[in-house]
């Protein structure tokens, strides 16, 4: 099993970094952070549903729970692309399978590496001035500023994992503190 990784240094490592570069990380930062937050409760989550699980759907319109957990794992992954490629086609996006609980979650960490060390590495100039294009086919969808779109990356990210938590709650799956108290955990643990 792998070891949570700890967030709290690479925010440190950033204020090195922007003080050695002489550009600005602010925003940058302040985006890292916002991963690193979500970081602990969206582990907890994975970490809770079983493969056994996977092809469960609420509804027939529904995503089965299996890939809302990949999307959920993945959705860091489309962060580091976002900084260092400037774009994500869907044609082309590599999707792992992953046959077991564990399998998901070494996934979920190798993505936050991924995204963690990407946004280390941007300036808030780079992501300002720099697009991100979302493609299907090589047809563009849309291109957004990249500062803008990470942004909004998150936000989706925290959408989908309150959509599992409602998946885990109809299959009686204990759902974690997150911002705070669930019905199944009372405790106020902060993030990190």
């Amino acid at each position: 099993m792998r070891k949570a990784s700890n967030p709290i240094g690479h925010n440190c490592h950033l204020l090195n970094l922007q003080k050695k570069s002489g550009m600005s990380t602010v925003k940058t930062q302040a985006l890292l952070l916002e991963l690193n937050t979500e970081y602990k409760a969206t582990r907890n989550c994975l970490e809770r549903v079983p493969e056994t699980l996977y092809e469960y759907k609420p509804h027939p319109k529904s995503m089965n729970m299996g890939y809302l957990c990949l999307l959920v794992a993945e959705i860091p992954l489309w962060i580091k692309h976002m900084v260092i490629d400037g774009e994500i086609d869907f044609a082309t996006f590599k999707h792992i399978s992953p046959k077991t609980t564990a399998e998901l979650v070494a996934h979920f960490e190798d993505n936050m590496k991924a995204a963690r060390e990407a946004l280390e590495a941007a300036t808030d100039e780079a992501l300002e001035k720099e697009t991100f294009t979302l493609k299907a086919n090589g047809q563009v969808l849309y291109s957004s500023h990249k500062m803008a779109d990470v942004a909004t990356t998150l936000n989706h990210w925290v959408h989908h994992r309150g959509q599992l938590t409602v998946y885990m709650r109809l299959n009686d799956i204990a759902v974690p503190s997150i911002y705070g108290p669930s019905a199944d955990d009372k405790s106020f643990t902060p993030p990190s």
